[in-house]
């Protein structure tokens, strides 16, 4: 069975680096994950089913994962503004339904999940926000930051915030590509 472009990987046929990977992910997630992240058959959804093909690759993105998702020193909120703007930049569909419904745990308001996806600042935005989104649509247009941008960032998120930032979007941008070059789709409803 295929999943976009490449094989949809079932928990009965998978290798022990394969199933490090799977178990992996389901812990992470846990019983009750934010999105849908199996179908009925236990198979992966989304980039993490192409985890799978590449385990050596994709034991790494694991890692990076983890690191982005619960070892920065960002807050929830400015990770999800980070990360709904890469999948508007990018279009990413995937991105955007399991990140939507994050973001409002995070805290945003459906107002501002909106303006998001519509490319628009929220007004709503304090100071930390606007320069995480600043920094955030700077590095996905000019895969970099003026100084100013990078200023505003500092003094809201720090030297450490600055890097875990720029390693949070490329992560997402990096997905972002995967999920598309992949054409992998979003799970049925």
């Amino acid at each position: 069975m295929r999943h976009g472009r490449i094989h949809w990987y079932s928990p009965d046929e998978l290798s022990a680096e394969q199933r490090a990977i799977y178990d992996g992910v389901l812990a992470k997630y846990g019983s009750e994950p934010p999105f849908e992240l199996v179908d009925a058959d236990g198979r992966l959804h989304g980039p993490f089913n192409a985890m799978l093909a590449a385990p050596g690759v994709g034991a790494a993105l694991q890692h990076l994962s983890a690191a982005v998702g619960a070892r920065t020193s960002l807050s929830a909120r400015i990770r999800e503004i980070a990360i709904l703007t890469v999948a508007t930049a990018r279009a990413s569909a995937f991105e955007w339904s399991a990140h939507r419904g994050l973001a409002a745990e995070a805290g945003l308001a459906e107002s501002e999940i909106a303006a998001l996806g519509g490319h628009a600042t929220p007004e709503s935005f304090g100071p930390a926000d606007r320069a995480a989104l600043d920094f955030t649509r700077a590095l996905l247009r000019d895969r970099d930051t003026s100084a100013a941008c990078h200023t505003a960032a500092e003094e809201h998120f720090g030297e450490a915030g600055v890097v875990e930032l720029v390693t949070l979007v490329g992560y997402y941008d990096l997905l972002a590509t995967l999920l598309r070059a992949l054409r992998v789709p979003l799970p049925e409803d």
